[in-house]
């Protein structure tokens, strides 16, 4: 599998941060039938009593519907997802790539399950986005 570049818009929520209030967001987006591939749930720096929400995909009437009554709006951050196989050395030369344009990285999501990886970039800019996207298709395509 090659690595796969796409675009992608989260949807996020800030919140009080206590017990349940991850169940009673992701609940109604269950209910519709999202099938969410990410979900990340964190403290806000310097704000214990605060936190963040953020998922992916929403899509589909229903789904958005859902979204937005559970308080979810889509985020202003431009986001990568990037997939494909892992192999040793991969993430260190996509970082080297965005680097080395000028970019910087907002956050970083990433993972590896098996033989596969999936990371989430976020960007400042879409100008950013589009020019780390470029990067990162290059990187994957270097030897180690």
């Amino acid at each position: 599998m090659a690595v796969t570049v796409k675009k992608i818009t989260l949807w996020r929520k800030e919140v009080a941060n206590h017990p349940g209030v991850l169940a009673d967001v992701l609940s109604p987006l269950a209910g519709a039938g999202a099938n969410l591939r990410v979900v990340m749930g964190y403290a806000l720096p310097g704000l214990s009593e605060r936190a963040a929400i953020e998922v992916y995909p929403v899509s589909g009437k229903k789904v958005v519907n859902a979204a937005g009554a559970a308080g979810l709006s889509a985020s202003p951050i431009p986001c990568l997802l990037v997939e494909g196989d892992d192999r040793p050395g991969l993430g260190a030369g996509m970082a080297r790539g965005i680097a080395e344009r000028g970019i910087n990285v907002s956050f970083l999501m990433a993972e590896t399950v098996g033989r596969k990886f999936s990371a989430i970039f976020g960007f400042q800019s879409d100008a950013d986005a589009g020019t780390a996207a470029k990067a990162i298709k290059a990187a994957a395509k270097r030897k180690r």
